[in-house]
């Protein structure tokens, strides 16, 4: 994931201001044990994973607040989090407790790797898990199904610049967030005022004619500032691609994330959230700006429109899709965050809802959907009924996905961690090959 959210001194001294009764008592609740620095979950989530009453809601909202704005202003600053949870655990009730134990235990390993688990895996965990040893090699021409690589790991050839290869355009915009009528300066933690959008579009390009086009949350393929912005990874793999006609000729549109990550967040909101009000945002604000701006024409086909992303972009890379299947028909992720991020009414498991029961429940949708997670994704040793294994949500994924007849590939990476670098250098080439198998232009 994005920078872990680290709560500040100014979190801890946020406490001091709950009654001298809270205190006192927290000294004597059970120890909460989830990882140190682990970010607490919104209030939303509490109220529905713990049933709070009002006046529960009413005690913790101001704590959560002071760790948004803590978080936001110092974010290197470091503190006690686990006397911080134990006074905030001091407020619920005894069946309470240890459903906010497991809550805010798992998500310890967002942002680092296996992290530390309130509660072990159970058997029938250990058992999802060894099966990916069994997956077979991921290779050219595989079909649907699972997969394994690693691990040893080198990046595609298609990556390196080639003598002879017309190279794409690529520009790059700002756009405000005060403008929008979708994210508003929303007063989120990390929220920026502005966020860039950046361009591809290939030589190949014909004016007039409408293109393909890939839509990156997090700006995928452009992540790296140090490098020229027509050197950058997905550039570079588009131009050698498109030339050798393994893909169309396609735009692509990488969009920055709101800022901030996890809980609370500008980002949380835009990519955890179970909704296509991000595929609606792109449709309204960016694509059409696209357009007008750099003079070319974006296909309506859904089959011609693909997302893009990892970790929290990646689900919501899937949400972009699943809601909005008349807009796009191909997803590919890496590590996607199908857990509980950001619950919500219909969804109080968050993300992990969708192989839980949307997808399950739901008839099946024109979806072509590339999966990866890695060996030691974000919490992949927390037990499943905290919702959040990052290895467990991708087998449930790929498990519903087979269930109901979709196009899919899981491709599980060992020896290798939470949208790893090494993975993608190796793996974006081959991705993009087989989430566009079976395209065809529309010509009329």
């Amino acid at each position: 994931m994005h920078p872990k959210t680290i709560p500040s001194l100014a979190f801890a001294a946020a406490l001091c201001l709950l009654p001298a009764a809270t205190v006192l008592h927290a000294a004597a609740a059970a120890p909460f044990a989830p990882a140190p620095g682990a970010p607490l979950p919104d209030l939303a989530t509490l109220k529905i994973a713990l049933t709070l009453t009002d006046a529960q809601a009413a005690q913790i909202s101001p704590v959560l607040d002071a760790q948004a704005k803590a978080a936001a202003d110092f974010a290197a600053a470091g503190t006690a989090m686990n006397e911080t949870k134990a006074k905030i655990t001091a407020l619920l009730n005894d069946a309470q407790k240890p459903q906010f134990a497991a809550l805010g235990g798992a998500r310890g390993g967002r942002g680092g790797g296996r992290g530390g688990n309130a509660a072990p895996m159970s058997d029938a965990d250990k058992a999802e898990i060894a099966r990916l040893d069994g997956f077979p090699a991921w290779k050219a021409g595989s079909g649907d199904g699972n997969f394994s690589i690693g691990p040893d790991y080198a990046p595609a050839p298609e990556a390196t610049p080639r003598d002879g290869v017309p190279k794409g355009r690529v520009e790059r915009f700002t756009i405000n967030a005060a403008d929008s009528k979708f994210f508003p300066n929303t007063g989120k933690s990390g929220a920026k005022p502005t966020r860039e959008v950046t361009v591809y579009i290939p030589s190949q390009y014909v004016a007039g004619k409408p293109a393909p086009v890939i839509v990156s949350c997090d700006a995928y393929g452009v992540s790296n500032t140090r490098v020229p912005l027509n050197e950058q990874q997905l550039p570079r793999i588009l131009d050698n691609m498109i030339a050798d006609k393994r893909l169309p000729a396609m735009i692509a549109v990488m969009i920055a994330n709101g800022g901030g990550d996890g809980p609370g967040s500008e980002r949380g909101l835009e990519y955890d959230t179970v909704w296509g009000k991000y595929a609606e945002f792109v449709e309204a604000e960016i694509l059409p700006k696209v357009e007008k701006d750099y003079g070319v024409m974006i296909t309506k086909d859904p089959d011609g429109r693909m997302t893009l992303g990892g970790s929290s972009g990646g689900s919501a890379a899937f949400n972009m899709a699943w809601f909005h299947p008349e807009l796009y028909h191909r997803a590919l992720i890496y590590s996607g965050t199908f857990v509980n991020q950001q619950a919500g009414p219909d969804t109080p498991h968050g993300a992990w809802n969708v192989h839980e029961t949307m997808i399950p429940s739901s008839p099946a949708k024109p979806l072509r959907v590339w999966l990866h997670v890695s060996q030691n994704d974000n919490s992949s040793t927390a037990p499943s009924s905290g919702f959040h294994n990052w290895v467990i949500a991708n087998i449930h994924m790929a498990d519903v996905l087979k269930a109901k007849g979709y196009h899919y590939e899981l491709v599980y990476a060992k020896n290798a961690g939470h949208t790893d670098g090494k993975v993608i250098a190796q793996t974006y080439p081959q991705a993009l090959e087989w989430v566009w198998q079976g395209y065809q232009p529309v010509t009329k």
